[in-house]
């Protein structure tokens, strides 16, 4: 490992694979490192992606392609069903990975294009020097050294030490802080081109729960509710734990995974003097979904572009840094974002009738296409008696 770098990467996941593997294409001295033995394990997230997504920057390949969805499923506490077409779904459904071998795809494009990486290293401390981020003190394998650059991004998920090191408030609040566990489950009776969401207080509280096609007869089963919400006898696993035993007794589990997962706004910068902040540590995940891996993408590309530019520039400082954190907010995902944030807050308020109630409205529409935005203009238009209530939908779409 070398003493300097232009871009220092901080996590091997997803975004800061994505960062580094712009960075070394962009000329770039790109350094990755990651604090796990492995890159892509152990998975910590459900595996789904929408298509567009995935193809904006590499081909599906399917050795790292679980399944290829055409449908998705949500079921209302009463067991009503709103069934989705991938011809309407747009990117709500899309391919489930295997971020085993996803990651180290990513990865090895990131090294291909010239970018050292290292595992087993993690950062253990930031080199502040008037105020300045010039780059950490990394651990590996015991060692201790300096790896100073001009730019470090921090990709390092939801925990975010580096960033919080660094002092940006990356706290995220209890009751937005969704407790997951996740089953990989194998010889069960499913469709394997459907992705099924779970919705209802008795089954996920505040949050909702997954069935993810893997192949033939497996998928991720997993759930995320509040953190808040974890109680003795009603606890996430303990939810998890129910459904199967009511919908998969016999199926087999090979895997658990358990993690947590941010569903609060961004953070509110995500910039500093020669520090970016990208992926779930900078709180781009999807408040409905808990999605993250293409906005994590996302903001690493787009981190790598503007930091390339800094440093052309001679500029590292959080000024010309700050066209990051301003394009990322102004775009599409950005927007997202916050429509989101508004819709998610809404739904969690309301009650199982309620929910029975608006999916029974919707069950049977043949939606031209499907978004969040079409699902909330059609609620509006088929419940005139919840229209107070509904505002804050109706808010939400000005964003």
């Amino acid at each position: 490992m070398k003493s300097e770098y232009d871009v220092l990467v901080i996590g091997g996941g997803p975004g800061g694979a994505v960062a580094a593997w712009t960075a070394a294409r962009k000329g770039l001295s790109a350094c990755l490192i990651e604090k796990r033995p492995a890159i892509g394990a152990p998975v910590r997230c459900a595996e789904g992606i929408g298509k567009k997504l995935l193809t904006d920057f590499l081909e599906p390949d399917p050795r790292w392609i679980s399944a290829d969805i055409k449908r998705a499923r949500i079921v209302a506490p009463d067991g009503t069903q709103i069934q989705l077409k991938e011809d309407l779904a747009g990117a709500e459904v899309g391919y489930v990975l295997d971020r085993k071998f996803f990651d180290r795809e990513l990865v090895w494009k990131a090294s291909e294009a010239g970018a050292d990486v290292f595992v087993k290293t993690r950062a253990v401390e930031p080199i502040i020097e008037d105020g300045i981020l010039k780059g950490a003190v990394v651990e590996s394998c015991g060692r201790r050294q300096e790896v100073r650059a001009q730019v470090t991004i921090a990709a390092d998920g939801v925990e975010s030490k580096f960033a919080r090191w660094c002092g940006i408030e990356t706290a995220v609040p209890v009751q937005e802080l969704m407790s997951c566990v996740q089953y990989l489950v194998t010889d069960i009776d499913i469709d394997p081109a459907s992705n099924d969401f779970y919705l209802g207080n008795e089954v996920a509280p505040q949050g909702y729960l997954w069935v993810f096609a893997k192949g033939e007869r497996s998928a991720n089963v997993g759930i995320g509710i509040p953190a808040s919400k974890n109680m003795p006898g009603n606890r996430a696993k303990d939810y998890l734990d129910r459904f199967m035993a009511e919908h998969f007794p016999d199926g087999k589990i090979i895997e658990c995974i358990f993690g947590g997962d941010p569903v609060c706004r961004p953070i509110d910068c995500t910039v500093s003097d020669g520090l970016m902040i990208i992926g779930d540590a900078a709180r781009v995940v999807d408040p409905i979904t808990g999605g993250g891996i293409g906005n994590a993408m996302i903001t690493g590309r787009l981190a790598a572009e503007v930091a390339a530019k800094a440093i052309a520039a001679g500029d590292t400082s959080k000024a010309a840094l700050m066209p990051y954190d301003v394009e990322w907010r102004a775009s599409k995902m950005g927007q997202n974002l916050e429509r989101n944030y508004k819709v998610k807050e809404f739904f969690i308020k309301l009650s199982d009738e309620k929910m029975n109630d608006l999916a029974d409205s919707i069950a049977n529409i043949d939606f031209a296409e499907f978004s969040v935005k079409a699902l909330v203009l059609e609620l509006i238009k088929r419940n005139p008696k919840m229209l107070f209530e509904l505002r804050e939908l109706k808010d939400a779409l000005k964003h």
